[in-house]
């Protein structure tokens, strides 16, 4: 199922919150799940900011994309893969690699699971799914689905929490 466009306008008020928290230097409070992802415009060239929650594994940080391929940020990075990620005070340059073979996007989904089942189980039924789907509901999610591994390329020196400002470069 695809969610309609109210859903996100809220998602998007959230965002928000989040994306003022990393500008004010407070990125730490949130940056246990959720990153800030730097990227910039495939037609416009500007740079915009989008949090995003993420998942650790082993050194690549993984997100998804809910929207699927639809996502602006998604396009983005197609057109662009160089990005700027902070993580709590954590700020390093990566290369984003678009990943949208429904099998690889249920592993990570499952992955989540194991994770955050609550989380992950309300997020389900926002699909019209079972809060405890079977892997062939998964798979079938995964072809709507996309996720992004973010390749960590030089890691820079951890974000001031005194300056209130966010490192835009």
């Amino acid at each position: 199922m695809i969610l309609p466009d109210f859903f996100w306008s809220r998602i998007k008020k959230v965002q928000r919150i989040h994306q003022r928290l990393y500008s004010a230097g407070m990125g730490w409070l949130v940056g246990w799940i959720i990153l800030l992802l730097e990227h910039t415009g495939r037609k416009s060239g500007k740079k915009y900011f989008t949090p995003l929650q993420f998942e650790k594994i082993d050194d690549l940080y993984y997100v998804g994309a809910g929207r699927g391929s639809k996502a602006d940020w998604y396009r983005n990075i197609q057109a662009n893969p160089g990005v700027h990620v902070q993580v709590g005070r954590v700020v390093f340059d990566a290369r984003a690699e678009c990943i949208c073979e429904p099998d690889k996007v249920m592993i990570f989904l499952k992955f989540r699971f194991k994770r955050h089942p609550l989380m992950m189980g309300l997020m389900m039924r926002f699909h019209s799914l079972p809060m405890h789907p079977t892997d062939d509901q998964l798979l079938d999610l995964g072809k709507t689905l996309a996720i992004v591994a973010l390749h960590p390329v030089k890691y820079s020196f951890p974000v001031s929490t005194n300056s209130g400002e966010h490192d835009s470069n």
